[in-house]
């Protein structure tokens, strides 16, 4: 199962052995009342009735008598406590308790017999009640109406310390909201009681609104209300200083109805008939600390053979409108549909026929999303009862009495990344590990496995790029907000593929007008996204183009022999050198790939190009953090780039059981052919996107290719640039070769593709005459290349020995007046018996040999 539910409460195993043992104790000291007494046949009356924002629980039980209990579980101490009795039969519609737990709210009705649950019979009352429980003492009826009551206590985001005033949320069913301030006062040392009672001062907050959700954690009031008939959602924040402000409004293009009536998250709602759960509308807004605003929204079932539902992203500015189909005529939907949060992700489910895992930090893209159905196991591994979503992926199935944490299942995911065939699945569920996992490097151990056995798999998108992206996307997204609008988070730009089984409509939508001017918090990431997506056009996400023109720039300068200011070089290098010591001492355990060995100035040059450019692109978006903590922010980024390049290579070396032998010139084996496929697509990965290589990665790489390929398809990937010759690999290839036939005709096809400085190192370290001719050729060269005839003796001095060849004997004269003219200027440093003489006698060697003498 892609998705875990573990159990953090269950009222069956947490709280009814207590009970048992509570009446237990007072059946043996003759208790009577007052105290929890529960029988065998009663306790399916055991219910949830309200999860707190400390996390702890209130609940509900009957007794044979029909007294009502309160009970409230602690959990962090993991202990229950008793509340308070009420010695009648009522139900309960709401309880709350504040958070110094010295006042009970709750509203209860009296029900006749005919009664049903969800209708109040006439005459009867719904009484909202303030009890004081520290010790239990006095009784405030709060109100008495003939409409239903929810209640809720505000909590402090500051608790180290008891409140003189507590704050409490009426909520009615005729549609408004009040605000109620409850002052105590200690007596008699520790006993809390009302002050002032006769009087609690009271405040409206909302009218007329047809929608409401309580966010306990962040303590916000959701709501919608009809303005001309047009659905406008709304957000109250309420703060440790008693005030509460109005954060944003928003249109919503959802029908509703102002006749209707709905409250999520005010505690467990067991009045509605569930039933009729499908036939109702969904409706919940999910945030995280990211500044993420969504809506999610499933409308009427109109069809069993389709279901459709949206999700406005007002954080991104736009809304997605899904349809999915249901299977055959014959597969009626039973159940409601359930939105889950699960921080960075939402997942929308249909028990029993489909799962869906949105992606709503990176929406754009439907192949981020993680779409599952038929008959798939995954589509039946949640409770098929009614679930709410809480904060902090916290999930309440209230049916049964349990509280759920839900996880990423990282076993389950990792096998489905191996035996799914679908290219959207692959993608979705490679973002999900990497965003959501507990252990990042051993989960990027295991994709790297994956990627090694199935590195061909994937026809839609490259498997290297979008790995080496999005986890290092993810290493360093938690420094900092803004991340995700300046970091490439996919290599992907766009997808057209279809998704087997849903469809989707995306439209931009209005963005939420904010009602205050100073934001913390999350209202300022909010802001801040608002900000992006109104102004940032185009995108601010890095790319390497820049580096591309700047690094092409400074090779073409080496080629030619001009170079820029040496103090901007050695800088650029200065940051190539940071990043290594940072990947370095990030990683103490040995590598066996030979990489890290040598200079490799190219690769170090755009690393150092990146760091710079990267650097000032933060800086320039990234106000009010620290230039120190973005560049090392900057350095970490790049080294990640760098490390899951090293990492790749290092498990195709361990498994293929590799030894840095393969250095040397021999017969490929099967493991190496493997291994230079690999290092050939990473290398493919890395040049699309212009990122570095580790220093000495194309050496290992053309010797690999040296020992694998044939000639021609050799000197093919060096002619396209997919080999490039190192000095250090060339050199390597000149002392281990001999001079077969073969190697000879291996090393010449490979020397004259050298670039001129490097080849004529190069042709020195080959004791062959074709080097010889190749050294006289470019000698001769550098001589003429600014001669100019002059008058010449017409006789010509024949030393002893001399060949009888007047045209060579004449060009070697020229040489040789040239070299004694010019001797300082034409000397080859460190080779000075390269000279007149030397071109002589390699030009008589080249002669012997075409005519085969």
């Amino acid at each position: 199962m892609a998705l875990r539910l573990v159990s953090d409460f269950d009222l069956l195993k947490d709280v009814l052995p207590w009970l048992r043992s509570q009446r237990a104790a007072s059946a043996a000291a003759g208790a009577r009342g007052g105290g929890p007494g529960v029988l065998e046949n009663n306790y399916e009356s055991l219910r949830i009735l309200n999860v707190e924002r400390n996390g702890n629980i209130i609940y509900t039980y009957k007794d044979d008598k029909g007294n009502v209990f309160f009970g409230l579980y602690d959990c962090r101490t993991r202990q229950n406590e008793h509340l308070y009795t009420f010695e009648k039969d009522l139900h309960v519609v709401s309880c709350s308790v504040n958070s110094e737990r010295t006042l009970l709210a709750a509203s209860l009705v009296h029900f006749t017999k005919e009664g049903r649950k969800n209708e109040l019979q006439p005459g009867s009352k719904c009484l909202t009640l303030l009890i004081e429980i520290h010790p239990v003492n006095n009784v405030k009826v709060l109100k008495a109406v003939d409409s239903y009551i929810w209640v809720q206590f505000l909590y402090p985001h500051v608790e180290s310390r008891p409140l003189p005033e507590n704050h409490l949320l009426l909520i009615s069913e005729e549609k408004y909201i009040e605000k109620f301030h409850i002052r105590v006062i200690q007596e008699d040392g520790n006993r809390v009681v009302l002050k002032d009672s006769g009087h609690l001062p009271r405040e409206r907050v909302v009218e007329d609104f047809v929608w409401a959700q309580w966010d306990m954690s962040e303590q916000r009031l959701y709501y919608i209300d009809l303005k001309k008939s047009r659905s406008v959602l709304k957000c109250i924040q309420f703060s440790a200083d008693e005030k509460f402000n109005l954060m944003f409004e928003a249109p919503l293009d959802i029908t509703l109805s102002d006749s209707g009536f709905k409250l999520v998250n005010f505690g467990c709602d067991d009045l509605q008939d569930q039933e009729n759960l499908s036939k109702h509308l969904t409706l919940c807004v999910f945030t995280n600390h990211t500044g993420t605003l969504c809506v999610c929204y499933s409308p009427k079932f109109d069809s069993w053979e389709k279901i459709t539902y949206s999700v406005f992203y007002f954080h991104k500015g736009h809304s997605k409108t899904f349809t999915a189909a249901l299977g055959s005529v014959d597969s009626h939907v039973t159940k409601g549909l359930t939105f889950l949060n699960l921080e960075y992700y939402v997942a929308v489910y249909l028990p029993g026929h489909f799962f869906h895992l949105l992606n709503i930090q990176h929406p754009d893209l439907i192949c981020h999303s993680l779409f599952l159905t038929g008959n798939n196991e995954v589509v039946d591994m949640l409770p098929h009862g009614p679930l709410q979503s809480l904060s902090g992926s916290l999930v309440l199935d209230w049916c049964s009495g349990k509280l759920y944490r839900a996880v990423l299942n990282q076993s389950y995911l990792l096998q489905f990344l191996w035996n799914t065939q679908l290219d959207c699945e692959k993608m979705a569920v490679l973002h999900y590990v990497l965003s959501c996992g507990r252990d990042p490097r051993f989960l990027e151990a295991k994709i790297i496995q994956w990627i090694s056995e199935s590195i061909s798999a994937c026809h839609s998108f490259d498997l290297i790029q979008e790995f080496i992206i999005a986890s290092s996307y993810w290493s360093i997204y938690p420094e900092t907000s803004n991340m995700d609008k300046l970091l490439p988070y996919s290599s992907v730009l766009a997808w057209n593929t279809e998704i087997p089984g849903i469809t989707l409509v995306t439209e931009e939508i209005a963005l939420p007008f904010m009602k205050v001017h100073s934001f913390k918090g999350y209202w300022e990431k909010l802001n801040s996204n608002l900000e992006y997506v109104k102004y940032s056009k185009p995108r601010l996400l890095y790319n390497n183009s820049m580096v591309q023109r700047e690094w092409h720039s400074l090779i073409s300068e080496e080629k030619t022999g001009r170079r820029r200011s040496m103090v901007y070089v050695r800088n650029i290098l200065d940051n190539a050198m940071k990043v290594i010591s940072n990947l370095e001492a990030r990683n103490l355990e040995p590598r066996l790939t030979p990489l890290f060995q040598e200079e490799d100035n190219h690769q170090r040059l755009l690393m150092g190009l990146m760091v710079s450019e990267l650097k000032d692109h933060l800086l320039r978006h990234l106000q009010g953090v620290e230039k120190k903590k973005i560049e090392q922010m900057v350095l970490d980024y790049i080294s990640k780039l760098l490390d899951l390049i090293c990492q790749i290579l290092e498990t195709s070396w361990r498994k293929h059981h590799l030894h840095p032998r393969v250095l040397h010139f021999r017969r490929a084996s099967a493991a190496e052919f493997t291994v230079f496929h690999i290092m050939t697509r990473i290398l493919e990965a890395t040049t699309s996107l212009f990122l570095p290589l580790p220093p000495g990665f194309h050496t290992l790489h053309t010797i690999l290719g040296v020992h694998c390929l044939p000639l021609h398809n050799l000197l093919h990937y060096i002619d396209n640039g997919v080999l490039l010759l190192t000095e250090t690999a060339v050199t390597r290839l000149m002392k281990d070769l001999d001079n077969s036939e073969k190697n000879e005709k291996l090393k010449f096809s490979i020397i004259v593709r050298l670039p001129p400085l490097i080849g004529q190192k190069i042709c020195r370290l080959w004791d062959h005459p074709m080097s010889s001719n190749i050294i006289s050729r470019n000698h001769v060269k550098r001589l003429l290349v600014n001669y100019k005839k002059q008058p010449q003796s017409s006789m010509i001095d024949k030393s002893p020995g001399s060949v009888e060849f007047l045209p060579l004997n004449y060009f070697i004269e020229i040489l040789t007046d040239i070299e004694s003219s010019n001797q300082a200027l034409y000397a080859f440093e460190g080779h000075d018996n390269v000279d007149a003489k030397f071109v002589e006698e390699a030009a008589l060697k080249h002669t012997t040999m075409l005519l085969g003498l």
